[in-house]
């Protein structure tokens, strides 16, 4: 069995401001440790339940976060941008599941450490098929496109709850309950990564016995709406080819599936003017 493991950083055990997942900021070097331990906790419940494989997939920032030289030597590690399926890079490489670790809710949630949607000084909001979505449903459609599903995810109680509307039977393991953007009751390290182990052994245990979380997949074509933070954002993105413009800070456009959908999502993003 082999696994994709797709990772944020504003999820992590312990993580609670910005300056922990920032690499300008000295804390980050902690935190990106930590982010390499909270992988290989998931790695080994996953290997404890059965799987003989892994793709780490680093999500955060540049891509460049993980510490290769601490990572469990049983999985291989998707680093660098731009990476084509950038989050979820490795999906498309015959895997057979996937775990998210280290994810946020979307931007907006209440009491949900540092949410935000993709690019917290672009966009403020997303929409897929008129449904709010975060970078969880985001990446779990395209994870879905592959005929992938997402069994796991880690982060505080919020994004778990949000990743439980997307997919019902996902297993969770909730590491801080956040209680305001910038503030949360963090567990311990080794209980956060206890829990997040013991949750990816059931994951992958549930899996192989047949009663898993299906594949995400959304009714196609795909109508994707983006709110950005500001009208000049938006102005940039309707460089997009098939953009429309919504009001002064959103754009929309139809993709013919979750793939092309996220791609043009990127593009759009990319080409919004700060």
């Amino acid at each position: 069995m082999r696994l994709l493991i797709a990772v944020d950083m504003e999820g992590i055990s312990g993580v609670v401001n910005w300056n922990q997942v920032n690499p300008e900021h000295a804390e980050y070097q902690r935190f990106r440790k930590i982010m390499t331990e909270d992988v290989n906790a998931a790695i080994r419940g996953a290997a404890e339940a059965g799987a003989t494989a892994f793709i780490v997939a680093d999500g955060h920032w540049d891509s460049s976060n993980l510490l290769i030289e601490a990572l469990d030597p049983r999985a291989q590690l998707a680093a660098g941008t731009p990476a084509p399926l950038s989050m979820v890079q490795g999906v498309e490489s015959g895997v057979d599941a996937a775990l998210f670790i280290g994810y946020h809710a979307r931007a907006g949630t209440l009491n949900a450490i540092l949410d935000h949607t993709w690019s917290s000084t672009r966009v403020a909001n997303v929409w897929l098929n008129d449904r709010l979505c975060g970078e969880f449903g985001f990446n779990a459609a395209v994870c879905g496109h592959f005929g992938v599903p997402v069994l796991l995810v880690s982060g505080d109680q919020a994004v778990c709850a949000e990743a439980r509307e997307w997919v019902p039977e996902v297993e969770t393991a909730a590491v801080k309950q956040a209680v305001g953007r910038w503030a949360a009751e963090c567990l311990p390290l080794a209980e956060a990564q206890a829990r997040i182990q013991a949750a990816a052994q059931r994951a992958v245990r549930r899996f192989r016995e047949g009663q898993g979380p299906r594949p995400l997949r959304l009714e196609t074509p795909i109508r994707v709406r983006v709110e950005f933070q500001a009208s000049q954002m938006a102005d940039g993105a309707m460089l997009l080819p098939g953009a429309e413009r919504v009001d002064g800070r959103t754009i929309a456009f139809l993709a013919p599936d979750a793939l092309s959908a996220y791609r043009s999502f990127r593009a759009a993003v990319a080409l919004a003017v700060r």
